[in-house]
């Protein structure tokens, strides 16, 4: 199977430019071209943009991605580096629960201190944000 951009970008749901950015920063290779010049894309790389898609709506950044493929196109020490951005990446989302609780938990005690109906003049909850 054999795409040109604008296929691919619809098959795929992403912006030909983002095809073009990707190209750019090295997260897909160059495509092959026709006589004419125009790019076309193979199913290897079709899966490649999925992927990509994946693990950004997983979180990952785009230079985690990077990180990533670069382990995963190399044929050398590809267990040792997944297994080392594998730690990496669970230490940062553990971080981030942490966060995240603690700004439940804030919320939730902000939320009781809040009787239901009192005029916004006299909210708790502006109150302890903005200080006073």
């Amino acid at each position: 199977m054999q795409l040109l951009i604008g296929e691919l970008a619809k098959k795929c749901d992403v912006n030909k430019e983002t095809i073009r950015y990707y190209e750019r920063i090295g997260l897909i290779p160059e495509p092959e071209r026709t006589d004419s010049g125009y790019r076309m894309y193979s199913e290897r790389i079709f899966d490649r943009l999925n992927f990509i898609k994946r693990l950004q709506e997983l979180g990952f950044t785009l230079n985690e991605i990077d990180k990533l493929l670069g382990v995963v196109d190399r044929d050398e020490a590809k267990c040792r580096d997944m297994y080392d951005f594998t730690v990496s990446k669970i230490e940062d989302i553990q971080r981030k629960i942490q966060d995240l609780k603690r700004i439940e938990q804030m919320l939730i005690n902000l939320k009781e201190r809040c009787p239901e109906n009192k005029d916004i003049y006299a909210c708790p909850i502006i109150e302890t944000v903005m200080g006073k």
